[in-house]
Parts: C-alpha cells; sequence; structure tokens
C-alpha cells in the first residue's frame, strides 16, 4: 500500500487516511469516496478532528498498517489541535496490538498518570496484547497500577486477567492474579470458581483438578455443566474411570439443570470398562430417578453391547428407542454395522436394519465424549470420510452401508488370497 507522507496537508492526510481503512485500493487519491472524505472535512470543527482521529486508529489497529498511524498523531499535535483521552488510548492499543511496546509503554505511563479517565474495554485491550506477547510481567505491573490509580475499575480488570492468565494455562500467574484480588477485599463468586475448576483441569494435575473442585464446594457454590465436563474430560484423559464415578455422585446425578450430562457420563464409566450388569443397573436407576434417556444414553449402552457381541441387547435397546420416538444416529447405526460384521455375520444385517429407517440422511447428534473414550467406530469413521469426501451428494444410510460392505468384502477378499 502506498505509504502516505507527512508533508502532505492535513485535508489531504485524513481524506488518505479514510480511504485506506475504508477500502482496499493501492491508490487512495482516486475513488469514489474521496469527494465525501473531502466534503466531511470540510465541515470537520476543531474538536471534531480527535474524535474521527480515534476511529481511524481503531480501523488501522484491525488492518495492520503501523506507518499511517505512526504518522497521524504527531501531524495533527503540529497543526494546533488538541487530541482527546480516545485518541491517545486508541493509539496506545495500536501500538501494542502491532508489537511496539516502547511507544505503547510511553503512552500508558502518560494516560496513567494524568487525569484521563480510562475504561474498562481499553485495558482490557492492552493486557490481552501484553498476554498475546508473553509479557506477564507488564501485565502485573498494568493491573497494579490500575488498582492505585482507578479503584473503581480494578475488579473487573481482575477477572479479565484471571481469565487471561487462565487460557493460557499460566495458573501460577492465575493464582497470584486471584490472591491480589482477595487481598483488596473482592470475593469470589460462582463464576470465578468454576472457572478456576475448568482452566485446572485442561491444564493442571488431576490432584491441582481436585483440590480446586473441593475449594468450590467448600465456599457453597455449585459447580455449572462447563466445570463437569471439564473435570470429567480429564478423568477420562487419564482413564481414571472410577474416580469419575466418584466425583459425578458427589456432585448430584439428580439434579435437574444439567439435564443427562450426570447420568450419561456415569453410564460411560461403566461401559468403558465393560462392566455390563453395572451398567445395565445404574440405566434402570437413571429411569427411577425420573431421567429419560436421549441419543447418547441409548449410544453408549449400544456401543458396550457392540463390542462385547451382545447382540440380543443391542437389539432390545434399539427397541427401546424406537419405543420412545427417538432416531438413531450414524453412531447407532454403527454399532450394529460393526457388531454384526466383526462376527461375520454380515448377511444378516438386513435383519437388523429392518426397524429402522435406512433412508433417512445421516447425522451425528451424540455428545463427543462417547468417542473420547471409544473413539469411532469402522463404519462411523469411513461413512464420515465418505461424507467430507463427497459433500454435493444426499447421502442415506443405505447407500453408505452398501459401500462399506463391498470395501469390506474386498479386504477379505484380499486378505484370503494372502
Amino acid at each position: 500500500m502506498e505509504a502516505i507522507s507527512v508533508n502532505l496537508p492535513l485535508q489531504t492526510k485524513l481524506i488518505r487516511l479514510k480511504a485506506a481503512v475504508c477500502t482496499h485500493k493501492k491508490s487512495h487519491t482516486t475513488g469514489g469516496s474521496a469527494p465525501k472524505d473531502r466534503k466531511r472535512y470540510e465541515s470537520f470543527k476543531k474538536v471534531d478532528i480527535p474524535k474521527g482521529c480515534a476511529s481511524i486508529l481503531r480501523s488501522l489497529s484491525i488492518k495492520g498498517l503501523p506507518h499511517i498511524a505512526n504518522e497521524l498523531v504527531p501531524r495533527l499535535q503540529a497543526e494546533g489541535f488538541l487530541l482527546d483521552n480516545s485518541t491517545f488510548t486508541a493509539l496506545m492499543v495500536y501500538y501494542a496490538n502491532n508489537g511496539f511496546f516502547t511507544q505503547a509503554d510511553a503512552l500508558w505511563h502518560a494516560i496513567i498518570n494524568s487525569a484521563y479517565i480510562l475504561d474498562v474495554r481499553v485495558v482490557s485491550d492492552l493486557i490481552d496484547a501484553y498476554i498475546g506477547a508473553g509479557l506477564f510481567n507488564e501485565v502485573i505491573r498494568i493491573v497494579h497500577q490500575i488498582s492505585i490509580r482507578h479503584p473503581q475499575l480494578q475488579h473487573q480488570i481482575y477477572v479479565h486477567t484471571i481469565s487471561c492468565f487462565g487460557k493460557i494455562g499460566e495458573l501460577e500467574l492465575m493464582d497470584y492474579t486471584l490472591k491480589e484480588m482477595v487481598s483488596k477485599g473482592f470475593s469470589v463468586d460462582s463464576s470465578i470458581g468454576n472457572a478456576y475448576i475448568v482452566y485446572y483441569s485442561r491444564f493442571g494435575s488431576i490432584t491441582m483438578m481436585e483440590n480446586a473442585y473441593s475449594r468450590l464446594k467448600s465456599s457453597r457454590f455449585l459447580i455449572e455443566k462447563d466445570g463437569i465436563r471439564a473435570v470429567s474430560d480429564a478423568y477420562i484423559r487419564d482413564r481414571k474411570f472410577h474416580n469419575l464415578g466418584n466425583f459425578l455422585r458427589d456432585v448430584g446425578l439428580g439434579r435437574r439443570n444439567a439435564g443427562n450430562l450426570l447420568w450419561n457420563l456415569l453410564l460411560l464409566s461403566y461401559a468403558a470398562n465393560f462392566k455390563m450388569k453395572s451398567l445395565q443397573r445404574e440405566f434402570l436407576n437413571m429411569l427411577e430417578a425420573g431421567f429419560y434417556p436421549d441419543l447418547t444414553t441409548f449410544n453408549i449402552r449400544a456401543v458396550a453391547f457392540s463390542k462385547m457381541s451382545l447382540f440380543w441387547d443391542l437389539h432390545l435397546s434399539l427397541e427401546h428407542m424406537n419405543h420412545n420416538g427417538i432416531l438413531p444416529d450414524l453412531v447407532t447405526y454403527g454399532c450394529v454395522v460393526d457388531a454384526y460384521l466383526d462376527r461375520r455375520l454380515g448377511r444378516n444385517l438386513d435383519f437388523a436394519l429392518r426397524k429402522m429407517n435406512v433412508k433417512d440422511s445421516p447425522t451425528v447428534l451424540t455428545d463427543p465424549f462417547l468417542f473420547e473414550v471409544f473413539g469411532k467406530g469402522d463404519f462411523h469413521s469411513s461413512s464420515e470420510a465418505l461424507l467430507e469426501s463427497i459433500r454435493h451428494k444426499r447421502w442415506t444410510y443405505k447407500e453408505l452401508i452398501a459401500i462399506h460392505l463391498k470395501k469390506k468384502y474386498r479386504s477379505n477378499q484380499i486378505f484370503w488370497n494372502y
């Protein structure tokens, strides 16, 4: 893009800056918007220039055009314009987003030690830029300065910083910031407590995660669905299914605001180790507790039945699904197809699928945590690859099954030929 010279008149300079922001053309002096920009410029009063400048700087920050912003503010000051808070804060954030931290820091010191009124968005954007560059000590300094100079903002800034450190796995810095916040008299609410569990589940050890959960319980806050999922994911990653079951019971299987999530995860903890009697017992307990099994509930059982070649149980589960009006998805069909083909019972597949509508279009509506434990079955994986490669076609389960059977037949022929 053409650089804009400092020697140009300010009128022409602002017109070109607006053109740079609003268009992607290489030439900014000849365009449909230039006459409008010139007319708008002529109607500007001096008090209006800084507001327009701040808007331009924010737009340039998004588009990543550092050489233009470096010229604009000095030129305006040389022309005698008094720039307002929004212009300087926009320039500061602009510098930080583009890696000019020395310039951003200089402006920050000028702003924080003045009577400027900062807002949370500006400080949050600045913190995001410093964290993105790994300048964590600078972030701690900014938060400390805010707590001194702008105490009305410190709680929101503490919460934002805790979240930023947590999202990138900087757990020690997250802890430090939380302790600083508490030392200033601010309490830890449910949202922060639940976020803590999520971050420790993703980046911490099992022990650290369990300690975070214990702290949440001692604060008398309920763990929310995101926290339940995060803790469960951590146990599943480490294959600690017994611990997962204990955690779910501790949370309380009777909680209605989590839907079937708790029960489904409990069933999964038994299915993962193929404890079929316990799986059936807890399924009946789920029904007695007044919960209605959903597609994921049935597919957890179907996967276990399929892998254990329990055909009768698999068929009863399909009958139960049909009675409850729950439509099978690709995972359900995969359980049936894989179970029969693994036992070389492909000729009986039509009988197995007789009560399933094989003319439906394939969908996957099962909760992904099932795949974290069992992975995807042979039919499921090959069908997804086919659906991904030929997207324009409207597939049916019948067509996918036919193609899969041909592949299996060919692979078996090759095997026996060798």
